[in-house]
């Protein structure tokens, strides 16, 4: 029976338990894609010292200070992205957006120490969700998650996981969520005699299974950035950004798991060694919320033709809710005993559906860049970026016994976890651009990010917390980008088109490695996932 309680009530109910808030959602949500107007694709993002584009002002905002001239532009996209699990067949999925569309103006001042001032408004698709990953059944496991789940939850007395009259643990207890989901649909039994120690359903050389992981992610994050900036006798120029972001996260996640040979428990037989035993696990995870971030710029031009910059970006200081809840649907059979009406055990059980407030500090990004003119016709620039992914901090909601909002406090364990899991992200990026006809242009870039996961993390070496009831995570590996780009300017008007090719490894595990100290289950069910995105984007501006 599936119960329900208000989003209130269930946020007193989930203390900090050893499942709180991770690293791994933190990273989830602060990654961004490679999005913004033709030119700056087709040239690789590769726009730190050049600036005088609209996607600037979500990059350096000093790129506002070259413009000359007043612009109003709009930028539209059609992504086709395949995800595909080592093993198994890619999932291809094609969606259409608005990548950025904004407005810059300018002031001639008369001025010859700061002649022009200008100010902007943008709108930039910063990231999307949309992904759909079915990995291909691996066999045997060599372990189980319910091992996992009776790992930590031995230490639990069995009394505040059940149900008992007028008490739902979800909402009386204390402990984790998953398991007290495990507990109650017979994943984990206690030991004999025991009141809080657990087996889970895998035993060494008499477990044969399967399992198998889904993974439907969507949603968006957005970012609407208000500009100002100018230049100092044409030689500096600087800009100051204030972004304001709104996100929508959404996950669906199903793992499913098959056993021969598991110990679990029958009607007809109660525990039994030998059992045939399978079960789903559903999660559905929601994070949605706002934010804001401050930006500076500046780009230096020491002689003509050579070009400098540098930015710094705030982090995001998001307030995000988070909200969850999951099933299982379990089976168990007896092959020893005569079919009947009892066999199999079927098990449905349902969580409460939670909901948490918090607060997240994302990292901060600095950025450099040089680029040089050659002749009259061609354009080089190069780029570096760091993101300190390990500085990123999380504070939980606090709520008093009416369930009113008192405040929110730091949780150390979540910023241990961060330091533990996470390194700084470098991202290079290169482009060029040549005039072949004082009309037309041809672009060319590419750009790469490096892994914000340490590698012995990455590799399976490090336990990892997930938050709620979903144990599977994905580890981000590098991120490429290949690009192209064509530029046509008639008068005021100007049209650019791009192709991008985007090509991003990661490893998808079903849940952590483990050790629970009765057996050694070795490695949990991962898949090396790759995805592929071609991107064809169309610019339209107006300059006047």
């Amino acid at each position: 029976m599936k119960r329900i309680i208000s989003a209130s009530a269930a946020v007193l109910a989930v203390g900090i338990s050893l499942h709180a808030q991770s690293a791994v959602d933190m990273l989830q949500v602060t990654q961004p894609d490679f999005r913004g107007t033709a030119r700056f694709m087709g040239m690789g993002g590769a726009f730190t010292a050049l600036g005088g584009d609209l996607s600037t002002l979500n990059q350096n905002p000093a790129g506002i200070g070259v413009y000359r001239r007043s612009e109003i532009g709009v930028t539209l996209g059609v992504d086709i992205h395949d995800s595909k699990a080592q093993g198994g067949t890619g999932n291809t999925k094609t969606r259409f957006s608005c990548n950025n569309f904004g407005y810059v103006g300018t002031a001639n001042l008369s001025s010859d120490v700061m002649p022009v001032f200008a100010w902007g408004v943008t709108y930039n698709r910063s990231a999307s969700f949309d992904r759909l990953t079915n990995t291909p059944y691996l066999q045997p496991t060599g372990t189980s998650l319910s091992n996992y789940i009776a790992a930590y939850t031995s230490g639990t007395e069995s009394s505040v996981l059940g149900f008992g009259k007028d008490y739902n643990p979800y909402r009386d207890s204390d402990a984790d969520w998953l398991s007290i989901l495990a507990y109650n649909s017979m994943l984990i039994n206690p030991q004999d005699g025991s009141t809080n120690m657990y087996y889970g359903q895998y035993q060494p050389n008499m477990t044969v299974g399967d399992a198998g992981l889904t993974v439907r992610e969507r949603g968006y994050t957005d970012e609407y950035t208000i500009n100002f900036g100018g230049n100092i006798s044409n030689v500096v120029y600087w800009g100051l950004g204030i972004g304001i972001t709104d996100m929508d996260y959404r996950r669906d996640a199903y793992y499913t798991e098959s056993m021969s040979g598991a110990y679990s428990y029958t009607k007809t037989a109660g525990m039994i060694n030998d059992a045939d035993a399978g079960f789903d696990l559903s999660n559905y995870k929601h994070i949605d919320g706002s934010g804001w971030n401050l930006s500076f710029g500046l780009i230096f031009k020491p002689i003509q033709g050579i070009r400098i910059g540098a930015a710094i970006h705030s982090p995001t200081y998001w307030s995000l809710n988070y909200e969850y809840d999951a099933t299982v649907n379990a089976n168990y059979f007896d092959p020893q005993a005569d079919k009947g009406p009892d066999n199999p055990t079927v098990v449905e059980e349902y969580t409460d559906f939670a909901s948490r407030d918090w607060k997240l500090r994302s990292p901060w990004r600095f950025m450099a860049g040089v680029s040089a003119v050659l002749g009259s016709n061609a354009i080089i620039s190069v780029d570096y970026e760091r993101v300190a992914y390990n500085d990123m901090t999380l504070k939980y909601a606090h709520y008093d016994g009416y369930g009113y909002l008192t405040d929110y406090v730091d949780v150390p364990e979540i910023t241990q976890d961060v330091h533990k899991y996470c390194q700084a992200s470098n991202i290079l990026r290169v482009g060029a651009e040549y005039r072949v006809t004082p009309k037309f242009s041809i672009r060319a870039g590419y750009n790469i990010t490096t892994s914000n996961i340490k590698d012995d993390v990455r590799n399976g070496g490090t336990e990892i917390i997930t938050y709620g009831t979903d144990p599977s995570f994905s580890l981000s590996k590098t991120n490429q980008n290949i690009c192209f780009g064509l530029g046509y300017r008639f008068g005021a008007f100007s049209i650019d088109g791009a192709y991008v090719y985007n090509m991003r490894k990661s490893n998808l595990f079903a849940y952590t490695d483990f050790n629970d100290g009765t057996f050694s289950s070795g490695e949990s069910p991962k898949w090396e996932v790759t995805d592929h995105t071609s991107s064809i984007v169309l610019s339209m501006a107006y300059r006047f």
